[in-house]
């Protein structure tokens, strides 16, 4: 048996094991759901919104770009990660399958296997509504498990090559986690790398920075570097690149629980 296939077996039952994501059922019992005609529907990039109903923070997001009705991949950067499990990924392959309303996607890396299950409950030409489930393995063995609630809505903009070049700006935000109300300046590579300036005197000078590295996946830019041995990481979503000018928007959340909507401006440096 194939990697591939053993993985689309374990798919498989992984998926007749939850009730919740199945529509398996007994003879005695069949339950037939309506064709949504996901196979169709589903075709372009889809950005997470909402998780168990509430508005999905920024910093929490991902991207699901479904190229045909077998490949797809998956955008993603998250915070609690480590050298083993790097969580970061810029249009991960995925391979998938379609069954009905169910859509499994696989993917496969030097160390850690993922399997994707999205039951989807309805979907139109902007929202698509979801069971969702992920199971981790490591070496075939499962090492985590989520499940969730989803809405997913369509991502139409690409700023991938509107991005290139450099921008200076501020926060426009009375919150932001890394603001301090001062002007800002970053060179965006096509490599998928960026330069931090920072202000020397009169002039704009390289940041002692490294690694710095981005991508942007239809609307959301994802960026990370080192900074004095520690690798921050922070994600914004761009609302518009228009006439020399980029705005980012991002939903942030506090301590306490509570959230926050943070902005920022600035235009193109010719």
């Amino acid at each position: 048996m194939t990697k591939k296939l053993f993985y689309f077996v374990i798919a498989a039952a992984l998926i007749c094991s939850a009730s919740v994501f199945t529509s398996c059922t007994n003879d005695d019992n069949p339950v037939s759901e309506p064709d949504l005609g996901v196979a169709e529907k589903i075709i372009g990039k889809w950005m997470l919104a909402e998780r168990d109903g509430e508005p999905a923070l920024t910093n929490d997001k991902d991207v699901f770009t479904f190229l045909s009705a077998t490949k797809a991949n998956n955008s993603t950067s998250r915070v609690d990660y480590n050298e083993t499990v790097p969580k970061w990924y810029a249009k991960e392959e995925c391979d998938m399958t379609i069954d009905g309303n169910t859509v499994t996607l696989l993917s496969h890396s030097s160390n850690l296997d993922k399997v994707f299950t999205l039951n989807i409950k309805s979907i139109d030409d902007n929202n698509m509504s979801c069971n969702f489930k992920i199971v981790i393995m490591n070496d075939g063995k499962v090492r985590n498990t989520e499940e969730d609630t989803r809405i997913y809505r369509r991502v139409t903009a690409d700023y991938s090559a509107a991005i290139l070049g450099t921008w200076e700006g501020h926060v426009t935000s009375e919150q932001d986690t890394y603001g301090d109300g001062l002007l800002h300046r970053w060179e965006y590579k096509a490599d998928g790398t960026y330069v931090y300036y920072i202000k020397d005197g009169d002039n704009w000078v390289p940041s002692a920075n490294t690694l710095n590295e981005y991508f942007v996946v239809g609307n959301l830019l994802c960026s990370r570097w080192i900074n004095a041995g520690t690798e921050l990481r922070e994600w914004w979503e761009i609302e518009s690149i228009e006439d020399g000018v980029m705005k980012w928007k991002a939903l942030r959340q506090k301590e306490d629980g509570t959230t926050f909507t943070s902005t920022f401006e600035m235009t193109k440096v010719n």
